[in-house]
């Protein structure tokens, strides 16, 4: 007669030691940028417009519950309306699912496609503002903003690994918690310095962006802003095909 026996339970892993040169080594560094490009067109965007978030999926999706609620009117709640939220989620959305499509067919190991649909969608932005309001109007209109939320979309898919992505650029709470948790290891002697620094590098790029949208948005005004930061982030992707495209090509 046979006896069960009950299963053991399984070890768990030791996780893998995260090294120098993943944590902030030369293919480490080209995020930094990228999420510092996401912070200075979410804060170009924010300071020309009437407080819409096109970085900030949480405060849409928290802002599209609450404004149907009479509260929202007792506190005067500033930013966009239910249905306005509602829309620049769907655009984020549509633009990493656009993103995702161009990357699975057509830009295979080409880290910087997301980068030139970023920059496409921007000079596109700032053209329908120029075209609707001329050169001197300080807001950038609904529509326009809808874009630039469809461009950020699309940059967060800048890098993936197995079809999913691993850096995402404008998802600062996500960084926050692998920055804390990669603290908690490195305090508790289970990991390293690396363990957390590559995050808060990434969370200061982003940090940085946003204060050189503040600079740029000091000074220019309206569609000319997002123009700047559309030509900004073209020569950001310039220096993504410099550093991962060619090096690719070149083999």
């Amino acid at each position: 007669m046979t006896t069960m026996t009950e299963p053991q339970p399984t070890k768990p892993q030791p996780r893998p030691i995260v090294s120098r040169d993943a944590a902030i080594g030369p293919d480490a560094r080209l995020p930094w940028l990228l999420a510092g490009t996401a912070g200075m067109v979410g804060a170009v965007a924010f300071l020309h417009s009437a407080g819409y978030f096109v970085t900030f999926m949480t405060g849409n999706t928290e802002r599209a519950v609450l404004t149907w609620f009479k509260a929202s009117d007792a506190q005067q709640v500033a930013g966009a309306s239910a249905l306005a939220a509602i829309a620049l989620i769907t655009s984020f959305v549509a633009g990493v699912v656009v993103a995702s499509i161009c990357r699975r067919f057509f830009w295979h190991g080409h880290p910087h496609g997301p980068t030139v649909l970023t920059t496409a969608g921007l000079l596109t932005s700032a053209g329908l503002d120029f075209y609707l309001d001329g050169f001197d109007e300080p807001q950038v209109r609904f529509l326009p903003i809808l874009i630039i939320t469809f461009s950020l979309g699309a940059l967060n898919t800048s890098f993936t690994k197995n079809g999913e992505v691993s850096v995402p650029l404008s998802y600062v709470t996500g960084t926050l918690v692998k920055l804390g948790q990669g603290i908690e290891r490195h305090a508790t002697g289970s990991g390293t310095v690396y363990d957390w620094l590559g995050y808060a590098l990434l969370y200061a790029g982003f940090l940085l962006g946003a204060a050189v949208g503040g600079v740029v948005g000091s000074f220019v005004t309206g569609p000319q802003v997002i123009l700047a930061a559309g030509l900004l982030c073209g020569a950001v992707t310039v220096v993504t095909f410099l550093h991962s495209d060619r090096k690719t090509l070149l083999g």
